[in-house]
């Protein structure tokens, strides 16, 4: 197999990130742009030991679930994957990629009983983050690299975040200010950062390299005229050589620094580093999956890891007997418990810790929980976490995840500490991209 030239290959699947499978000469072919039953002429990209990358150059039979793009950005922009295919076909591939991971990963055929399709699968994200070019636009990354492709009518954000992205980009022109270079580490605005609620208010972050950015009146003048919506406009410092889209220090321009929404008839406010759901309406379907999944009767003790700001808690406590939330972020659990009160939900705790400190709590204060929740970020738990949920011997384990590879490697270890996987679900929050929500239910025994 030789780099640039073409072959007939048949797509028979999916990699994990939105790559046809093909095989040839016994070996593995990713093909950019590949739709799983299409028989292709492929040209290669590249060729390693035992595999290869490709990208479709004709297609000899097309499958009904291609569709032509819809977005002039894609494929260049590295912000979705599956808008060459339908959405009945992504939802698909989504399923087959989650049993893949449990069953080559987790070794478990449990299958995925059900996938929640999203009611939107444009403009559904609540939280948009537009990294900004040395040359001044706003837009997203480019796949595997830092340049930026300029977009502002992205579909996946709503119109307002798209308009204050262009609002912005029009006040770095009027008044030159120069966007932040990560090659020479100068400039001064690295993000556009915005956070929209179910009524379409939004606050909006920059996020800058400095501690000002000059004429902030007809910055805030420009952003308000643009999206009336804007309730309030802040600003982060973030000076750091650093990946990581937010600093530590904020301060309001104008209006409010935090934002108020509903999710699951509750009230919570977001403040802008706040960890929150961005597809609301999926987040709804995910966390009433979660509660099916718990069995709860009203006489449980709920543990909830990684509660964040508490939502996942206090949708469970409106089902149990008591609810505690565990989050290692401080000012999480101060809003966390700062949103009990604001619903009046009073049978509820926050501690502030780890996995480890909440089991030994638990031991002190003689408190059994009969089921645990987690939510852990994209790299799952840690050995040590995953040893410390198994030893308060809850009845079941609810485990929530964004990435089914560190799920199943964590359903593998809780295997071997006498919890199986009894049920699976996977909702689609992040529709047109590669990423899946899956929910697994654990059990003890034959509890």
């Amino acid at each position: 197999m030789q780099k640039n030239q073409q072959y007939t290959a048949a797509v028979t699947g999916y990699t994990a990130e939105g790559l046809g499978v093909a095989r040839l000469d016994g070996r593995v072919v990713f093909v950019h742009g590949g739709v799983r039953g299409e028989t292709c002429v492929i040209r290669i990209l590249k060729v390693l030991k035992n595999a290869a990358f490709a990208r479709v150059e004709e297609i000899l039979e097309r499958s009904p679930s291609r569709l032509e793009p819809d977005c002039p950005h894609y494929p260049a922009c590295g912000g979705c994957d599956f808008r060459h295919i339908s959405y009945a076909e992504e939802l698909d591939a989504k399923r087959q990629r989650v049993e893949d991971a449990l069953r080559r990963i987790g070794g478990t055929e449990i299958p995925v009983e059900e996938i929640l399709s999203s009611p939107l699968v444009d403009g559904y994200r609540n939280k948009s983050q537009f990294p900004v070019s040395p040359e001044g636009h706003a837009g997203f990354f480019r796949s595997r690299s830092h340049d930026v492709v300029p977009t502002l009518d992205c579909r996946l954000q709503t119109p307002q975040a798209n308009a204050a992205a262009g609002a912005v980009e029009a006040y770095l022109r009027e008044f030159s200010v120069p966007a932040y270079d990560e090659k020479t580490r100068t400039g001064l605005l690295r993000h556009i950062y915005t956070r929209t609620n179910r009524e379409g208010r939004m606050v909006v972050c920059l996020v800058v390299n400095g501690q000002a950015l000059p004429e902030e009146d007809a910055l805030v003048r420009r952003i308000r005229a643009a999206c009336p919506e804007t309730v309030g406009i802040v600003l982060n410092q973030n000076t750091q050589d650093t990946n990581v889209v937010l600093g530590t220090d904020f301060r309001t321009l104008w209006g409010s620094d935090v934002l108020e929404d509903t999710l699951c008839g509750l009230q919570f406010q977001l403040s802008v580093p706040s960890f929150y759901q961005v597809n609301r309406m999926q987040a709804e379907r995910l966390y009433e999956k979660a509660v099916e999944f718990a069995g709860l009767t009203g006489r449980e003790t709920v543990l909830d890891l990684y509660c964040g700001i508490g939502t996942i808690s206090l949708v469970m406590a409106r089902h149990a007997k008591q609810a505690l939330g565990v989050e290692v972020v401080p000012e999480a659990v101060q809003d966390a418990e700062e949103n009990a009160r604001r619903n009046g939900i009073q049978n509820v705790q926050f501690w502030c810790g780890d996995a480890g400190e909440a089991a030994a709590r638990c031991v002190r204060e003689k408190l059994q929980p009969e089921v645990i929740v987690v939510d852990p970020p994209r790299k799952g738990l840690s050995e040590n976490a995953v040893d410390a949920i198994a030893a308060m011997r809850p009845g079941r384990i609810v485990y929530v995840s964004c990435d089914p590879g560190t799920l199943a490697r964590d359903v593998r270890r809780f295997g071997t500490l006498g919890f199986a996987p009894v049920r699976c679900a996977a909702a689609d929050l992040f529709p047109r991209t590669r990423h899946v929500e899956t929910i697994v239910l654990l059990q003890r025994g034959n509890s």
